[in-house]
């Protein structure tokens, strides 16, 4: 890269990665645990009470890696975008 080229970095697909890895983690902790996953992140979602998710492997703990609002929004985009 030449020294007057500006960098870019994609936020977005880093953070629809760290989204679904962050949910793949946690629906698995819930399920292990006989949850209804949807259920419970709904709730949490909704909520912003972080106790509608297990803390079994560290699910609480991974759930706040991503701010909820953050972590919604790629949801929904990504959701949006798959209807097109």
């Amino acid at each position: 890269m030449d020294q007057g080229d500006t960098a870019r970095f994609e936020i977005v697909t880093d953070r629809k990665q760290q989204a679904h890895d962050i949910m793949a983690e946690v629906m698995i902790s819930l399920e292990e645990k006989g949850y209804n996953p949807i259920n419970q992140l709904v709730g949490y979602f909704l909520s912003g009470d972080p106790t509608y998710i297990t803390n079994h492997k560290g699910a609480r703990g991974v759930i706040r890696r991503m701010e909820r609002d953050d972590l919604l929004a790629v949801i929904v985009k990504d959701y949006v975008e798959r209807l097109d």
